[in-house]
Order: structure tokens, then sequence, then C-alpha cells
């Protein structure tokens, strides 16, 4: 493959997660949309959230490293180079941090329907 073509990476994602591909974008699209707008609203990062969102993201790193495993054909065992090391590295990053966001905006918005003032 000498050019990147996202279409490509598309249907190699589509073939790997299925329909469940379409539903981890749209909760990519929609939490990060949630994210501003709750930043927007509270005019800032309330610290006692943030830091027990942080608490709990580890969960959604463990989560991704269990999805990618499902998903792919190889085990934890079958990596063996560096390259293999990092991708490990990298998805359970963006699952610690993706969760951490989304935990952090579900408990904002939960604490706005509730009539609570952030603290």
């Amino acid at each position: 493959m000498k050019e990147f073509d996202l279409l490509v990476i598309l249907a190699v994602f589509q073939e790997m997660l299925g329909p469940l591909l379409w539903l981890l974008l749209a909760i990519i699209v929609l939490g990060t949309l949630a994210f501003v707008l709750l930043l927007i609203r509270e005019r800032g990062v309330v610290s006692r959230r943030m830091v027990f969102s942080q608490t709990l993201s580890p969960l959604g790193g463990a989560f991704a490293l269990i999805l990618m495993a499902k998903v792919s054909s190889s085990g934890f065992t079958d990596a063996g180079g560096p390259v293999d090391w990092l991708l490990i590295a990298l998805v359970f990053s963006l699952g610690l941090v993706g969760s951490g966001i989304i935990l952090y905006t579900i408990g904002g918005w939960w604490s706005i329907l509730r009539g609570n003032k952030p603290a």
C-alpha cells in the first residue's frame, strides 16, 4: 500500500468491528460534542468530577484492550516486536482518555439534569 486511503482504513475497521464500528463512532462524535457543550455551559472544568473520572478511566483502557483482542485474530501473547507493544499502549491510552472524557461528561450532565450546581 503506497498511498494512504481513508476509505481502505474504514473498510478494514468495518470488517473487524462490524456494526460496532458505527456505535463507537457515534459515541466518539456525540461524546465530544456533549463534552464541549458541558465545558461551555460550566465555563471550565470541575476538578472533583475530573479526578473521579480519571480514577475510573483505567477501566476504559482495559475495556479497549479486551475489545482489541476480541476483534483481532491475535492475542497479547503474539505481540513480539516494539511496534506491537506500541500499538497495545496506544489502544490502552486512547481507551483511557476516551473513557475519562465520557465519564466526566456523563457526570456533568447528570449533575445538571438533577439540578445540582457544580462542586
